[in-house]
C-alpha cells in the first residue's frame, strides 16, 4: 500500500526557502531608507555613513542566508539583524529599517504568537534605543511609532503569505492524493472485471475443449462444432479484454471535473460548473474528459484568469461541452493541445468552435452529435 502523503500542520515553519515568496534582491530595496535620514542630519554625516555601511555590509550575507537556512538556523539569523539594527540606530535613525526586517523575517521562523511576541520585544528595545539617543522623547516617540506601524505591516503581510503558502501546498497534496485514490479505486475496478471476465471465460474454454477431446473419435462432426464455439468465445474475450484495458486509460467526466478543480483552487481560479444529468458512453465521456483537462492545462499555463466556467447541456442534434475564462484570450488556432482536442472529436463526428478575442477571454465549445451518444453496440 502506497504510503499516504502528511499535510502540514496549520503553524509549522516553512521547511524550504522556496517558501518565501519574495525574491532576497526585491527586499534589497528596502535598504533606502537607511539613508533617507542622513539628509536631514545636520553637517558632519560621514560618521553616521559610514556606520551605515558597515551595518548593511553585515545585514547583507545574513540576509541571503536567511532564504537558504534551515528552520531551526533562522531565529539566530533575525537575532543577528536585530542586533545590526539596533547598533546602527546610535549613529543613525534609519537603522529602524533594520528592525522592520526583522518583523518580516519573525513571520517565517517562528509560530505565529511567538512571531508576534519577537517582533514586539525587537520594536520595543527600538522604542528604548530612540528614547536613550534622540534629543527629545516627542521625537523618540515620532520615529517609534513610524517604525513601529510599518513593523506590524510588515509582520501582517508576511504572516499572511506564510499561510497562503501553507494552505496552496495542502491543495497541491490533497490534489495528488486524490489523483492517488482515484488510480487505486481504477486499477482495483479493472482487475475485478478481468478477474470475473476471464474467470468465466476460461471456464467454457477449459469446459468445450474437454467435450471436444472426447467427441473427436466418436462423432468428429460435434468436436468441430465445439472447437468452433471455443474460437468464437476466445474471440469475443479477447475484445472484451481489449475493451477493459482501454478503459485502464478513460477518465471519467466527474473525476476529471474534480481534478481540474482542485488544480484552479490551488492557483486561485474559481470554478463554476453545470452538468445536466445524462448517460454518456464510455470514449464519448473519455474525449470530453480529455478536452477539459486539455482546457484547464492552457488556463493554468497561459490564461492568467480568474473563473472559469464549465457546462454540459443538450442542444440539438447532440451534445456541447462549453469551457470559458476570463483570461488574457488570444489562443491560436495552431495550439497543439487544441489541435488533438478537434482530432478526437472529429473521430466521433463531432467539432470544436473556438472564440478567443485578445483580451476578452477564451471560450471553448467540444460539440458532439447524437449518433456518437448512442454508444458500441454491445
Amino acid at each position: 500500500m502506497e504510503p499516504r502523503a502528511a499535510l502540514p500542520a496549520p503553524d509549522t515553519v516553512p521547511e524550504r526557502a522556496d517558501d518565501i515568496h519574495d525574491s532576497p534582491w526585491v527586499t534589497l530595496a528596502y535598504l533606502l531608507f537607511v539613508f533617507v535620514p542622513l539628509a536631514f542630519l545636520p553637517p558632519g554625516v560621514g560618521r553616521a555613513l559610514f556606520a551605515s555601511l558597515v551595518a548593511i555590509a553585515l545585514f547583507v550575507p545574513l540576509h541571503f542566508r536567511f532564504y537558504r537556512s534551515a528552520p531551526r538556523e533562522r531565529p539566530w539569523l533575525v537575532l543577528g539583524v536585530a542586533l545590526v539594527g539596533l547598533g546602527l540606530l546610535p549613529f543613525n535613525p534609519g537603522g529602524n529599517t533594520f528592525l522592520i526586517y526583522v518583523c518580516g523575517m519573525c513571520a517565517w521562523s517562528f509560530r505565529p504568537r511567538v512571531a508576534v511576541a519577537v517582533s514586539v520585544a525587537g520594536l520595543a528595545a527600538m522604542a528604548l534605543m530612540f528614547g536613550w539617543v534622540m534629543p527629545s522623547a516627542k521625537l523618540a516617540l515620532a520615529w517609534s511609532g513610524m517604525a513601529s506601524m510599518v513593523g506590524a505591516l510588515v509582520l501582517a503581510g508576511s504572516l499572511y503569505s506564510r499561510d497562503k503558502a501553507r494552505r496552496n501546498a495542502e491543495l497541491r497534496l490533497t490534489q495528488q492524493e486524490v489523483a492517488r485514490l482515484a488510480a487505486m479505486a481504477e486499477r482495483e475496478r479493472i482487475g475485478r472485471d478481468l478477474h470475473d471476465l476471464l474467470g468465466h471465460t476460461l471456464s467454457v474454454v477449459a469446459l468445450k475443449s474437454e467435450l471436444a477431446g472426447r467427441l473427436v473419435d466418436a462423432d468428429p462432426g460435434a468436436a468441430r462444432a465445439q472447437m468452433a464455439e471455443v474460437e468464437a468465445v476466445a474471440r469475443q474475450a479477447l475484445a472484451q479484454v481489449r475493451e477493459a484495458v482501454v478503459g485502464i486509460r478513460a477518465t471519467g467526466l466527474q473525476a476529471e471535473l474534480a481534478a481540474a478543480r482542485l488544480a484552479l483552487l490551488s492557483a486561485e481560479v474559481r470554478l463554476d460548473h453545470r452538468l445536466e444529468p445524462m448517460e454518456l458512453p464510455a470514449e464519448v465521456e473519455s474525449v470530453l474528459a480529455l478536452g477539459l483537462r486539455e482546457a484547464v492545462t492552457n488556463i493554468l499555463r497561459h490564461a492568467g484568469a480568474h473563473r472559469v466556467e464549465v457546462e454540459l447541456v443538450r442542444e440539438r442534434g447532440g451534445i456541447r461541452l462549453g469551457i470559458s475564462d476570463d483570461g488574457c484570450g488570444g489562443v491560436g488556432e495552431a495550439n497543439t493541445g487544441l489541435a488533438g482536442m478537434r482530432e478526437r472529436l472529429a473521430a466521433l463526428g463531432g467539432h470544436l468552435e473556438i472564440e478567443s478575442a485578445a483580451g476578452a477571454g477564451t471560450r471553448l465549445g467540444l460539440h458532439l452529435p447524437q449518433t456518437a451518444l448512442q454508444g458500441p453496440a454491445p
